[in-house]
């Protein structure tokens, strides 16, 4: 009975106007006594904008590329998730009070959620932004697998709520370019996922997809007619220039 009640598609709640599935909107409280160390870094993206790949590659460096050293636990224990709040499992806030400095922590928050602690400290930050197409075709997916978040519904009709920004961590938009903004004041180094792509990744390949344009298999000419002026109209005196394909 509980696994069925932790795995039943509930409603998104509204944080400070910002739509995060249950779990995460419940573990905000909690979070508002965490305390950042000067020597954390901060991995931030939207999700499915590769937070994953990038964390792998962080941690490597941390481990001076020590393979057996990044194998000693599963990334989500190596890179606490801060807003995790899985029920039955370790939260990201409790995670962390074990894990030894420096840490890497992973957050997909917006500016407006995420503690004030680690924005007073200027702690260092990597944010990776991938291209609006490709995420929401992704999210789409992830969305129809991952049953915390609500019912995805048809793909034009999860497209529809993308674009409105009513999905967990809410708009794309605003996302990349608070973010975007914010790097002209604190130390963050903004990451272009479509750059990252651009690596070799013929010696140890770890997507097992994440194509930079795949969002052509998934749109249809009518929805990308209708994606474009949207976008263009959001993204309006924003000098962000992504690249939706390679």
């Amino acid at each position: 009975m509980e696994l069925n009640q932790y795995t039943t598609r509930q409603p998104l709640e509204y944080v400070k106007g910002i739509p995060l599935i249950k779990y995460f909107a419940d573990a905000l409280g909690p979070l508002e006594s965490f305390q950042a160390l000067p020597d954390d870094l901060l991995i931030n993206t939207y999700p499915k904008s590769g937070t994953t790949w990038v964390s792998q590659i962080l941690d490597m460096i941390y481990q001076g590329g020590d393979l057996e050293k990044c194998n000693r636990a599963p990334i989500y224990i190596r890179v606490p998730f801060l807003e995790l709040n899985d029920p039955g499992d370790p939260s990201g806030l409790e995670t962390l009070k074990v894990t030894p400095s420096p840490r890497l922590i992973k957050s997909h928050l917006p500016l407006a959620l995420l503690p004030q602690t680690l924005l007073d400290q200027k702690i260092k930050v990597v944010y990776v932004a991938r291209n609006a197409k490709d995420v929401a075709v992704s999210y789409y997916h992830f969305h129809r697998m991952e049953k915390t978040h609500p019912e995805p519904g048809t793909w034009d009709s999860f497209l529809e709520k993308f674009m409105a920004g009513e999905v967990s961590y809410g708009s794309w938009y605003q996302h990349v370019q608070e973010w975007w903004e914010l790097s002209r004041t604190h130390p963050v180094l903004y990451l272009f996922y479509e750059d990252m792509k651009e690596m070799d990744h013929s010696i140890s390949p770890f997507m097992r997809r994440g194509t930079a344009g795949d969002w052509k298999t998934t749109f249809t000419v009518a929805q990308n007619e209708r994606f474009d002026p949207d976008y263009a109209e959001k993204m309006a005196g924003c000098s962000l220039s992504f690249r939706s394909q390679l």
